[in-house]
């Protein structure tokens, strides 16, 4: 397997590890309360409120690691695709994991809005690239048989 092909990989996994360990964190910090009946499960069956302040910021943050992520997922496995990932592509991915993986920090540390919103934009913003050179890469394709 070539080697830009590895890195593409190695970032979605990179991705989908910070989701799992978003999901962990969520659940040390949800789960323990419901057991020990400080939350009742009504309380919990249908909004999140009841939860303290860092159990909703990584529930937060979970669920946001489904929107731009997905979108990524997609542009990567496409490049994948594509006969060959490039060295643009390859380092597009690895900076919008970065940006995710900060912005997640920033989520359940500080939950700094303008330094979260950046972050975001920054990401959004090398997503768009990615999906370009994918994008181009599609257009300039000769037909094949």
């Amino acid at each position: 397997m070539p080697l830009l092909a590895k890195l593409m990989i190695l970032a979605m996994a990179a991705q989908a590890l910070l989701t799992m360990a978003i999901l962990v964190l969520m659940g040390r910090e949800r789960v323990p309360r419901v057991m020990s009946g400080e939350i009742a499960m009504a309380a919990i069956a249908v909004d999140r409120t009841a939860y303290p302040l860092r159990a909703r910021l990584l529930s937060n943050s979970f669920d946001n690691q489904f929107q731009l992520p997905v979108l990524f997922y997609v542009a990567a496995l496409l490049a994948l695709m594509l006969g060959g990932v490039t060295w643009l592509e390859a380092a597009a991915a690895g900076l919008f994991v970065a940006l995710r993986y900060a912005h997640a920090i920033i989520h359940v540390t500080t939950n700094h809005l303008l330094q979260r919103f950046a972050i975001y934009t920054a990401g959004l913003a090398v997503l768009a690239i990615l999906w370009l050179m994918v994008l181009f890469r599609v257009l300039v394709a000769s037909p094949g048989p």
